[in-house]
């Protein structure tokens, strides 16, 4: 297993220590890859001069690239900001000599159940020399990377975060009810991903109106995984949250009637009726679930 350090900006890690959240947006100015670890795997927080120490980390899930809007409606105060004024400022601040770039994409490290430890628990990196930037990746697999795991795994029970602790065991090994858990920013770059950015009814590409919506919404026990979900235009979105839309089990559209018995129209919606959807991922354990499509179906949808 490998695990991996990075040096954190100073605000963005006070700002998160004191919100705890579910998960973080480990932005990088730039769009370079990132490519040391798998998903969850540890990534911890290295603070700037005078602490030169660790203090933190989560759960590696996922590497993208998002423009600073796409990002702050992902993802909001979990970029380390109060407001995408800020969260701008600091962009550019990041950038070489305050650099403005039009339509910049940013490097976004998602990390979820991110962890905090207290002051008394911090401690220095293992070999860490003055010409690291950035960040050094460490493997389980040298003695080094071992006593690194080893501290972090006794820090543990007094680190602070917003969800019962992971337990860490030996190397590599994620204890059972500890499996990767999407937060609602990840969830949303997730299913947007598997979904090419499309709406999976309508086809829209325009991102910013974009939105995942769950069949089961997660205020009901519904998972933030991507087959739990489907990428619609915020209108379409909207209705199928509302019951007046739905899929069913062969990936067809079915509008209620009561759209129009409530409204009146919906002509534009009655348009997709009985059609397949557009838009469907690759991959087929991430197309639509079909417990997720019944719940919805016998729950939510209007008929």
């Amino acid at each position: 297993m490998n695990i991996y350090i990075g040096v954190t900006d100073t605000e963005w890690r006070e700002q998160l220590s004191l919100r705890k959240t579910d998960e973080v947006n480990f932005w990088k100015p730039s769009g370079s890859p990132f490519k040391a670890l798998r998903e969850n795997e540890l990534f911890l927080f290295k603070a700037k001069y005078p602490e030169n120490k660790i203090v933190g980390g989560g759960f590696f899930s996922r590497y993208c690239l998002l423009t600073p809007s796409m990002a702050w409606k992902a993802f909001g105060i979990k970029n380390g900001r109060s407001t995408y004024e800020e969260f701008q400022a600091a962009i550019y601040g990041h950038r070489e000599k305050g650099k403005m770039v039009e339509r910049p994409t940013l490097g976004c490290i998602i990390l979820t159940e991110p962890f905090w430890f207290p002051k008394e628990d911090w401690f220095e990196p293992p070999e860490w020399g003055k010409s690291i930037v950035a960040g050094k990746t460490y493997s389980t697999e040298d003695q080094v990377g071992r006593r690194l795991y080893g501290q972090v795994q006794l820090r543990m029970p007094r680190a602070e975060s917003s969800r019962p602790q992971r337990i860490l065991q030996s190397p590599g090994y994620i204890a059972p009810g500890t499996s990767h858990v999407l937060g609602n920013g990840g969830f949303l770059v997730a299913v947007s991903e598997a979904y090419q950015n499309r709406c999976a009814i309508t086809g829209e590409r325009t991102l910013p109106v974009l939105q995942a919506a769950h069949l089961k919404p997660v205020d009901l026990h519904g998972p933030n995984l991507v087959s739990n979900g489907l990428l619609l235009r915020s209108d379409v979105g909207t209705l199928l949250e509302e019951g007046y839309l739905t899929i069913t089990p062969d990936y067809r559209v079915e509008v209620s009637r009561h759209l129009r018995e409530d409204y009146g129209n919906g002509k534009a919606y009655y348009a997709y009726h009985g059609k397949r959807l557009q838009m469907l991922p690759d991959q087929v354990a991430q197309r639509p679930g079909l417990d997720y499509i019944n719940w919805h179906n016998s729950n939510i949808y209007l008929g």
